[in-house]
């Protein structure tokens, strides 16, 4: 069996190139002082345009009279912007129109992880508690084993439930979910 040199099978047999042509170089030297030198007279009559208009504007220009007809009624006087945020800045005071909400029947809770692993639970309530926050770890059985529970509350109004939740969400946990109150 002999070998097959797959190497040398895809190369192809060197040839010589054919020499540039000797205009080439001399053709792309005479555009580019061409445009050189088009582009210097371009500058030099921009300068020579603008230094003539310098001289004979001031020539050209008459004073213009401020006079105003006598038809025309005068301006109304500006009126004055009434601002009271500067006054209640002083007293330090600001008003917030907040509606009353009536009290729940059941209370709220906020669960925000359920693991299988106490230490995991554990962790999280961690998380929540250098956020000022008291979570309970509570287990529960289940039909798929026991799990633990990290849940905060109760809350009364489920605005202070949504108020804590932002706080959880800016620290990057957003699987907090508020719920009823029903446990034992």
């Amino acid at each position: 069996m002999a070998q097959k040199d797959y190497v040398k099978r895809g190369r192809a047999t060197k040839q010589k190139a054919a020499p540039p042509s000797p205009t080439l170089p001399w053709l792309r030297l005479i555009i580019t002082l061409l445009l050189v030198i088009g582009f210097g007279y371009f500058l030099w009559s921009i300068s020579q345009h603008s230094e003539e208009n310098a001289d004979t504007q001031p020539e050209q220009q008459a004073p213009v009279k401020a006079t105003a007809p006598n038809s025309e009624k005068p301006l109304p006087e500006l009126p004055k912007d009434e601002y009271n945020y500067p006054t209640q800045l002083e007293q330090n005071t600001v008003e917030i129109d907040r509606q009353e909400q009536q009290k729940s029947e059941k209370p709220y809770l906020m669960q925000c992880g359920s693991f299988r692993k106490q230490q995991q639970a554990d962790s999280m309530r961690a998380k929540l508690a250098l956020q000022g926050l008291e979570a309970q770890v509570r287990p529960s059985d289940g039909k798929n084993g026991r799990w633990y529970r990290v849940i905060l509350g109760p809350y009364d109004y489920k605005r202070d439930a949504e108020t804590d939740r932002h706080v959880i969400q800016r620290i990057g946990i957003s699987s907090c979910q508020i719920w009823y109150w029903n446990l034992p």
